[in-house]
């Protein structure tokens, strides 16, 4: 990966220490095929530095400056950014709320509607954001993007996989015309498409001095913005526990749903619409990724989200 290669390390710290007093080490704690992430010592404390792979995710560090500008008190704090080479040199954002002892389900009552304050604040530049190269993912074209992945057997890893079967996927292609139906109902209620963060769950949020903050903006897209509780209440029911469809999951549910003014029928219907989509965004991944670095694991969740939209479980569903 181009992240190990010492003549890209000394360029990311050369830039690096033009901008900032590095007073000790920078290490390296965090490589992917998609991003690294390096920790930089400063005499203020420590800052982040990510570099992300432009292709797929060059667009976050420019969309994470948007959305500072637009809600400075929900995401990121930027030093600086270049958007040429996809880099950004970021303030500490405290602890993950994964880390947290004890864990504190609750806090998410209070996340989810800070981030759908967020999501309505950004409304007006969303051609502003597809024009930087935010993934379009507005439901009126998830019919026809499922339409086409259907006749793709690799993408769907048929026979190599037990996520999804061939009939199943035969089954898929008869119900196309009952997803555009849902997906005009959707539309219908009106509600407009706007940033979509796609990955938000408890390794996603950092808690500092009481403060809670979103980062990590490179899986976001222009989408339904309920299309956000998919991952959300599936990651969060894995990892507490939780019954899909109980109690706790409608409530966190209806957090989200209050700053918007929406009904939970709509956000049902997207719950459904948003498995796609999260199943169209791994696509997307996966096919821009190198030879030799498709992770099996990853590739295997395009049949998994066609599989959980054909079985169409209550919200919080995950296997």
């Amino acid at each position: 990966m181009r992240w190990l290669d010492p003549s890209w390390r000394a360029e990311a710290e050369e830039w690096i220490r033009e901008r900032v007093d590095v007073t000790g080490s920078i290490e390296q704690p965090h490589v992917y095929p998609w991003s690294t992430v390096l920790r930089v010592s400063t005499a203020e404390g420590p800052l982040w530095f990510k570099a992300t792979t432009p292709a797929v995710h060059g667009f976050e560090p420019r969309l994470t400056e948007i959305l500072a500008e637009t809600c400075p008190d929900r995401v990121t704090e930027l030093v600086e950014i270049d958007d040429e080479r996809a880099w950004m040199l970021m303030r500490d954002g405290g602890t993950r709320l994964r880390e947290l002892e004890p864990p504190d389900f609750s806090l998410w009552e209070g996340i989810l509607p800070r981030y759908a304050e967020l999501q309505i604040a950004v409304t007006p530049r969303v051609d502003e954001l597809l024009a930087l190269g935010v993934p379009d993912l507005r439901p009126a074209g998830i019919p026809d993007a499922v339409e086409g992945l259907l006749e793709d057997d690799h993408a769907l890893m048929l026979g190599e996989s037990e996520e999804l079967r061939r009939d199943q996927r035969d089954d898929l292609r008869r119900r196309l015309p009952e997803l555009r139906a849902l997906v005009e109902e959707l539309e219908a209620f009106g509600i407009p498409a706007t940033i979509q963060h796609d990955d938000l769950h408890d390794g996603q949020v950092f808690v500092r001095d009481g403060h809670v903050r979103i980062l990590d903006w490179g899986d976001s897209c222009i989408s339904h913005p309920f299309h956000t509780l998919t991952v959300t209440l599936r990651a969060l029911a894995w990892r507490h526990g939780i019954e899909p469809g109980s109690a706790q999951l409608l409530r966190l549910r209806d957090a989200y749903l209050e700053p918007l003014g929406a009904p939970a029928e709509a956000a049902d219907l997207a719950y459904r619409t948003g498995t796609l989509g999260r199943a169209l965004a791994w696509h997307r991944y996966v096919s821009a990724a190198a030879p030799g670095e498709r992770d099996p694991e990853d590739a295997e969740s395009v049949p998994y989200g066609l599989r959980l939209y054909l079985e169409a479980g209550p919200i919080g569903t995950w296997e």
